[in-house]
């Protein structure tokens, strides 16, 4: 009896498109489902969908875009799909509330710009742009009811932040139960072979599957991404919580910015972020472990990145500007990252950071300097003794004129 494929009962060169396709990602359901469609040796229809909640897009957001563009440069058919139809009535994942809806007019801008800034990453020729107002809006009540008679109340409240607020006594909006199986047709209008989501998503891409199948369709295959963290090292990427890079932001904000996340977040950027090589990646890493500055490595991500959104001559004068900054600032840009814990939410006082970082013997000493205004942060002169370093928090502390250390705040 044959065996079901999977990954190393591949040809070579769909190994090789199998492991990209693997990279980065937190989970494939099914694999041998995966093998069978690509020995097929047809173009796969991948899907992506993106509420067009917020007008702009940040990296979070093109960690699915990038992996788009993988299946695309296999020669995979890509359909960007804006949820212009489930915006009005607002993804409930990972929500303790109701989402406020959106009106049609933003809706609509927000999905304007999002096709103008998909197209720095995604091949505006090979890509399809679908909105799933298409083929919802002509539906009617009647075809509502019919795809809602396919599921259940009591798979809904399976998905966890659901069955949290139905256990807490919070309320649950008839119209949140909409939304997973209005994302799950979504996958029969398209006839999507394999679906892309955020770990957070795997309940409604897992719905798409089962929809397929009452349609008559062979399920899709779902793989999900993790969620890219911000710049806090913790949170996941959020416009909301102040985290976030933006594609549309300048060069030199966009740079600054890479600059500042920390020497181990860098590498999670460095996977799900570049188009890099894994095996120059790690080379990457094998170099800073035989001693090369992680910083000049983090400078080579940030000229990618940049230079992604704005060129490469850009990203050139981004880093320029960068470097000048620093020293106008006679701030040092070699300097090892120490990491300071702390179990306040509010953050680490600096008087207890120049102390752990060692620019102060003693708390007392600290005081002392602030007040002799002899501190300064990123060369900018502070004196306030109360003053906290929230978490997430990286910069240079400097006591004196020739005492730094570079820091970074975490909960711990």
């Amino acid at each position: 009896m044959q065996s079901e494929p999977d990954a190393t009962s591949l040809p070579p060169a769909l190994q090789e498109q199998f492991k990209e396709i693997r990279r980065g990602s937190a989970e494939l359901l099914i694999e041998r489902e995966l093998c069978q469609k690509l020995l097929r040796g047809r173009p796969l229809k991948i899907k992506a969908g993106f509420d067009p909640t917020a007008p702009d897009l940040h990296l979070g957001h093109t960690v699915l875009i990038n992996k788009m563009r993988a299946f695309q440069q296999f020669g995979h058919e890509v359909i960007f799909l804006i949820g212009d139809f489930t915006s009005l009535i607002g993804d409930p994942t990972g929500r303790n509330a109701t989402r406020p809806r959106l009106t049609p007019e933003e809706v609509a801008e927000n999905a304007r710009t999002y096709e103008s800034q998909i197209f720095k990453i995604l091949d505006r020729d090979k890509t399809r742009v679908a909105f799933n107002s298409e083929w919802f809006s002509p539906m009617g009540a009647a075809g509502l009811i019919e795809i809602a008679a396919k599921h259940t109340v009591a798979r809904m409240l399976e998905r966890d932040d659901f069955a949290k607020r139905y256990k807490s006594g919070q309320p649950i909006a008839l119209h949140e139960f909409l939304y997973p199986l209005v994302q799950g047709y979504d996958s029969v209008a398209l006839q999507a072979d394999v679906e892309l989501g955020g770990t957070d998503q795997k309940f409604n891409l897992l719905v798409g599957r089962q929809l397929q199948e009452s349609y008559g369709q062979e399920p899709q295959c779902v793989l999900t991404m993790p969620l890219l963290e911000g710049l806090d090292g913790v949170n996941k990427m959020s416009k909301s919580l102040g985290n976030y890079i933006g594609i549309d932001e300048q060069a030199d904000a966009q740079f600054g910015k890479l600059m500042s996340i920390s020497d181990e977040l860098m590498w999670r950027y460095f996977e799900l972020l570049s188009f890099r090589p894994l095996a120059e990646i790690e080379a990457l890493r094998t170099a800073i472990a035989a001693g090369r500055n992680p910083r000049d490595v983090k400078f080579e991500l940030a000229q990618e990145i940049v230079g992604r959104f704005h060129g490469a001559a850009a990203a050139e004068q981004a880093q320029t500007d960068f470097i000048a900054r620093f020293a106008q600032k006679s701030l040092p840009t070699d300097l090892p990252l120490q990491t300071l814990k702390t179990e306040d939410p509010e953050g680490q006082s600096l008087v207890a950071a120049l102390k752990a970082a060692g620019l102060a013997a003693s708390n007392s000493e600290a005081n002392r300097k602030l007040t002799e205004g002899a501190v300064r942060i990123d060369g900018e002169k502070v004196t306030d003794r109360a003053l906290k370093l929230a978490p997430g928090t990286e910069c240079i502390l400097q006591l004196g004129p020739r005492r730094f250390a570079r820091v970074r705040v975490e909960r711990g």
